[in-house]
């Protein structure tokens, strides 16, 4: 997929519409006609050794000629000088004067008195100089041309003023320079036209050349045969192949193997004319693993000069990915929140009845050592069981209750001082990198984001190993550093807890946030899922990234909120 201006123009109009080149036939034809008539001179004297007059004159110019021309090369080819009208002005009064000497020492010219039968070449200078120089100069030029013929003839020795002949060659003359100047003024007004529309075509190559480079989409274009045509920086990027080395080349093969459903796309397409339209893929990158989305088309060849080709465009939808993830997560979550509210409300006044008999027929006398401790058992598993509805209750009603500015950075110091003095501490370092100036400011309930970052800081230093570390850094994000399809007006704010745990295993990670699922002993499993319905009621995101060591949570908070909503 390159762009070009047209490079079809036709070899005679550019010659016709650069002076450079067409001075080159100048000095040919020149130099051609001054060494033809300096030979047929000398071949004329040697053979009737008369009139050695004319040989001077035929000698003069001939090495006039030939030093001129060959220093207005030098000028125009070696040196490469530009070419002024005063230059050109010298190479038709040159040329001018060269065919007048043709024009009387030939047969037939002025010293017999009739039209010599090269003076068709003051013709030929005529029309070259309205090429070379404005409509006005190759007027002028016609015009010197005609007083040099007029002189000649007139002037010339036994020479018929009125001779027909000669005045019809005059106008001859100026009726070929008239159309001539006609002719230069309509080729200049079509080469300038012919520059406008090439310097446009260039300025939209440009352009677009320079948006495919920057663009966030990597773009592929191959042809029939499986020949890469074309492929911008990001799609190397995205696919980590070289494929600046790989152009004219077959390249289905090499993106299979990173790609293949983007591979299928382009086959489909270029072989068979079937486009893609929201298809998506995987890349499997020697450093990453994401999903694409991929989109084909193909453009017909015209069978001759060029072939059909197809195109991809396509890119990484790692974040719509994680964004459609989140706003399904929410709705699951959501809908989980009403059950556990409508069953704890269901259990917990039941429980508490049960319980409250028991304790009464705890008391009765007599009672047996097995009795005492199935009233006891009864007991201490109905208040787990009041624990745990509670919990339930806390999950349902996450909720934003009083809006107010809130500093951000000083909630994440309190929470973090409060993972540092929880029992289950023991040797892990907490590092906490947060701005105390008071800057990263958002409006929300300070007590239910306290909540959400000691959850996380809790869930970092359970899972970090003895003598581990735990990172949590709070800073504000340029909108370039949001994932795509996100944007906060006002700016957001990102918290990020680091753990150095064994990382979390792919087949978990989906279900990470559903309420009631822990891989801890005991767990309830609602402290994830709170800090999501937490963040989410404050109009922000959780996402998760975790390797074979170490785990982070990243969360991003608007900075202003033109409202807050309830979620639960």
């Amino acid at each position: 997929m390159r762009f070009h201006p047209s490079a079809d123009k036709p070899e005679a109009i550019q010659a016709m519409l650069d002076p450079r080149y067409l001075l080159r036939w100048v000095y040919l034809g020149r130099l051609s006609v001054a060494a033809a008539i300096f030979i047929a001179a000398v071949v004329n004297w040697a053979q009737h050794q008369t009139d050695a007059s004319k040989l001077t004159v035929v000698t003069i110019a001939f090495a006039l000629a030939t030093v001129f021309t060959g220093a207005s090369f030098a000028y125009s080819e070696i040196y490469r000088k530009p070419l002024g009208k005063t230059f050109l002005y010298l190479q038709s009064i040159i040329d001018l004067l060269l065919v007048t000497v043709v024009v009387h020492v030939t047969p037939g010219g002025a010293e017999s008195g009739s039209v010599s039968q090269f003076s068709a070449l003051y013709i030929l200078v005529i029309a070259t100089a309205t090429l070379m120089l404005p409509v006005g100069g190759g007027l002028l030029v016609a015009a010197l041309g005609i007083v040099m013929f007029f002189a000649d003839t007139v002037f010339g020795v036994n020479a018929d003023m009125h001779n027909g002949i000669v005045m019809a060659q005059l106008g001859v003359f100026a009726a070929v320079s008239l159309g001539c100047a006609v002719l230069a003024s309509q080729l200049q007004k079509a080469g300038e036209g012919k520059q406008v529309l090439a310097a446009a075509l260039e300025h939209a190559r440009l352009e677009a050349d320079d948006i495919l480079r920057n663009i966030q989409s990597g773009v592929l274009t191959v042809d029939s045969n499986g020949n890469l045509l074309y492929a911008n920086p990001k799609a190397q990027a995205l696919l980590g192949l070289n494929l600046e080395a790989l152009l004219n080349r077959p390249v289905l093969e090499r993106i299979a193997g990173a790609a293949p459903e983007l591979a299928g796309a382009l086959h489909q397409s270029v072989t068979h004319r079937i486009r893609t339209t929201r298809g998506e893929g995987v890349v499997s990158a020697a450093s990453a693993r994401f999903p694409i989305g991929v989109t084909t088309t193909y453009t017909e060849g015209d069978g001759q000069r060029t072939d059909r080709t197809a195109t991809a465009i396509f890119q990484d939808i790692s974040d719509q990915k994680r964004i459609e993830a989140l706003r399904l997560r929410a709705e699951r979550l959501e809908g989980v929140a009403e059950l556990s509210a409508s069953l704890a409300h269901e259990i917990k006044n039941p429980l508490a009845s049960i319980r409250s008999a028991v304790e009464q027929l705890s008391r009765v006398p007599r009672q047996t050592d097995d009795e005492r401790t199935l009233n006891d058992l009864v007991l201490r598993e109905s208040d787990r069981l009041s624990r745990l509805l509670t919990e339930f209750l806390d999950f349902a009603r996450v909720r934003v209750s009083h809006t107010g500015s809130v500093d951000v950075a000083a909630v994440v110091r309190g929470a973090v001082r409060l993972g540092e003095a929880h029992p289950d501490r023991g040797a892990v370092r907490v590092e906490c990198s947060a701005p105390d100036d008071g800057s990263l400011v958002v409006q929300g309930d300070e007590d239910l984001l306290h909540r959400a970052v000691f959850n996380l800081v809790l869930n970092a230093v359970q899972a970090s190993p003895p003598e581990g570390c735990v990172r949590v850094e709070v800073s504000a994000l340029d909108p370039d550093q949001l994932p795509l399809g996100v944007r906060y007006e006002d700016g957001s704010v990102s918290i990020r807890v680091c753990d150095e745990g064994s990382g979390i295993p792919m087949e978990i990670r989906d279900r990470l946030f559903d309420p009631f699922f822990t891989t801890k002993p005991g767990g309830s499993g609602l402290g994830l899922a709170v800090v999501h319905r937490a963040i989410e009621a404050h109009r922000g995101m959780v996402f998760l990234d975790s390797g074979a060591r170490g785990t982070t949570f990243t969360v991003i908070l608007p900075r202003a909120q033109t409202s807050i909503g309830d979620t639960a």
